[in-house]
């Protein structure tokens, strides 16, 4: 796991070492172990090392046999082993045991089909000096992130959006659209990031640059779903082996690894199967006063043997862990529950550097409790058209708070204008009440809709459920859980393992019909089934909770006038009504609404735009502690 960072010129001049190293300066946190540059004509690529497999010779940027290709990479290639051997077989020669060599090597024989070979996570530019071209790739999950700026004179491009903006010239400017987006998603879609003209890649994209600086990116994977008619059983025991299979793959390298676990199902399976091969140390975090995840976590380890550490995080350590964590983040996310896994990451970096996580099983085998909102809404969504229009003009004399109305809403609105994701903060109405009309005015905004359609267009012929996973794998996945997942751990140079995104674990996923993914009351059916005898029993038909975050409570305690002060101090008013935010605090103080939701979602931008926007650490610490 490390930080990749590269300069690219088309105006004749040769980039300078001094701006690459201030690149990779600026993500030591994603590789504290080697720092390395490489520097051509046109060409700087650069590198920050965390070791994790073949700590001697595994250090970038990497070259092949005759030093025409070169290579800056982050991530891991869990099957490089198996490919390395093909790729002797084949007359390559190899220098040193890392899977990093083995990237260079595949692109030497499949050239931009490299990727289709990878079973892993990774970031990966190579640089062909014979043709004086550029070639970048993403993994198919979106696990390991890549951000580019382009002008007239460059190409930067790096793991983290700050190394970009560490260049002299880059401009610090608010992308409105992605401002628009980001209040309904609560993370910013790609391509399009919290800045204008810094971009990033999507999941399973790679991207081409001539030798004239011509760019072309396109998809090469996507994750289709064909349902395939099975027993409940067959299911479950290919998940299981499939799953093991991840599993130890996963567990490849030199150093320590561990695992985190929560209550749920999908870190105790991993968990489980970690420590029927090695021994195994298990995270888990909590808050004060409440009945939280770290007791079930525990007991579930002395179930499963483990050396388990745990932590218990006050509101205090929270909210002055949110600067760091939101630098970290590069885009405001609006998950409460980044800042505990912040700290989460900070406790299993104690005792280990590699640790594997349950990310992505809810995406895959249908575990979040939304959907089961299709088969609810049934009596509704199957009524002829026009009772539907009889019921939309009856419901709107009615008041907001009705008894029944937002199912029938729900029910009446299709899935496409409902359903973009996980979350779903602001909508249409409350964006315009909330943006002041100078922002309306200066801008035309793609809505929400306009960004899912082609998505939902794809999968027309697919089951509702089924279509929300598709939205969620390619929206949510990337935009909130894995952006997370890959920034917090980095921050603690820590490299974060996700078993279940895994292109065979997938493989079988994509095959189970509905009905054997949610059932009336719970979700994770197959999952659930082949967990059976692996996880402890209160596991296996444990509900999902999600990572409770108590912001609803805090928000009725003093800390709420500190965090309205921050959203005041940090300038945004230029953007949004003051009079909209502060009614929304009174309102929520007075238990007259839940406002939670949206008013961290402002608070959260309001932090990232003192950071990023203002630069204003000193004064932003200050202000929130």
């Amino acid at each position: 796991m490390c930080g990749i960072a590269g300069i690219l010129k088309y105006n004749g001049q040769p980039p300078h070492e001094e701006t690459l190293k201030q690149m990779t300066g600026v993500m030591n946190h994603r590789g504290p172990n080697h720092e390395g540059v490489w520097l051509d004509s046109r060409i700087g690529l650069g590198f920050r090392r965390l070791s994790v497999i073949d700590l001697r010779d595994g250090n970038q940027p990497m070259t092949n046999e005759d030093r025409t290709l070169w290579i800056i990479f982050n991530g891991e290639i869990y099957n490089y082993k198996t490919l390395r051997d093909q790729l002797k077989l084949k007359g390559h020669h190899f220098q040193t045991q890392s899977d990093t060599e083995v990237i260079v090597h595949l692109f030497e024989e499949y050239g931009k089909d490299c990727v289709h070979h990878l079973r892993g996570m990774f970031s990966f530019a190579i640089w062909d000096l014979k043709e004086q071209s550029l070639f970048a790739a993403r993994d198919h999950f979106g696990i390991k992130p890549f951000y580019y700026y382009k002008d007239e004179n460059n190409l930067l491009f790096a793991s983290e959006i700050k190394s970009i903006l560490a260049v002299q010239g880059v401009p610090r400017k608010l992308q409105y659209q992605s401002l628009f987006s980001y209040l309904t998603f609560q993370y910013v879609p790609h391509p399009d990031t919290m800045f204008e003209h810094i971009h990033k890649l999507g999941p399973a994209e790679r991207v081409f640059v001539n030798s004239e600086g011509e760019m072309k990116i396109e998809k090469y994977w996507e994750p289709h779903f064909q349902p395939v008619v099975r027993s409940l059983a067959d299911y479950a025991e290919e998940i299981q082996w499939k799953l093991k299979e991840s599993v130890n793959l996963h567990l490849q390298s030199d150093v320590d690894r561990g695992c985190f676990l929560s209550s749920g199902i999908d870190s105790t399976a991993i968990a489980a199967m970690m420590r029927a091969e090695e021994s195994t140390k298990t995270f888990s975090i909590g808050f004060e006063g409440l009945n939280n995840e770290t007791i079930i976590a525990n007991q579930t380890a002395a179930k499963l043997g483990t050396d388990h550490y745990f932590h218990i995080l006050s509101q205090k350590d929270f909210f002055e862990s949110i600067p760091k964590t939101v630098w970290h983040l590069d885009e405001p996310v609006a998950d409460p529950s980044a800042i505990a896994l912040y700290h989460l990451n900070q406790l299993a970096k104690e005792h280990v550097t590699v640790v594997l996580s349950g990310e992505g099983a809810d995406e895959l085998f249908g575990g979040y409790r939304i959907y089961r909102e299709p088969n609810a809404l049934k009596p509704i969504t199957w009524m002829p058209n026009f009772i539907k229009d009889s019921l939309r003009k009856s419901l709107s004399v009615y008041p907001y708070h009705f008894y029944g109305k937002n199912y029938l809403l729900r029910g009446l609105t299709p899935l496409e204008e409902r359903f973009f994701g996980n979350a779903n903060i602001f909508n249409k109405s409350g964006k315009m009440n909330l943006l002041h009309e100078s922002v309306h005015a200066q801008n035309s905004f793609l809505h929400p809709t306009d960004i899912v359609k082609p998505f939902y267009d794809k999968t027309a012929h697919l089951d509702p459920t089924t279509r929300m996973q598709f939205i969620d794998m390619n929206f949510w996945l990337p935009g909130d859980i894995l952006s997370k997942a890959d920034k917090l751990s980095m921050a603690h140079s820590l490299e974060l393992r996700v078993p279940f995104l895994d292109k065979e674990v997938f493989e079988t996923a994509s095959k189970i019909p509905v009905s054997n993914r949610i059932g009336q009351k719970t979700t994770k059916l197959a999952l659930r089934k082949a967990m059976e005898g692996i996880v402890p029993e209160a596991i296996v038909n444990r509900p999902k909770l999600g990572f409770p975050v108590p912001i609803r409570d805090w928000l009725k305690t003093p800390i709420s006038d500190i965090m309205f002060e921050q959203i005041r101090y940090s300038g945004i008013e230029e953007i949004f009504n003051m009079n909209i935010i502060e009614e929304m605090f009174t309102q929520h103080r007075s238990n007259k609404g839940d406002y939670s939701r949206r008013i961290w979602l402002i608070y959260i931008f309001s932090v990232w735009y003192t950071l990023f926007i203002k630069e204003d650490l000193k004064q932003l610490n200050s202000a929130v502690l």
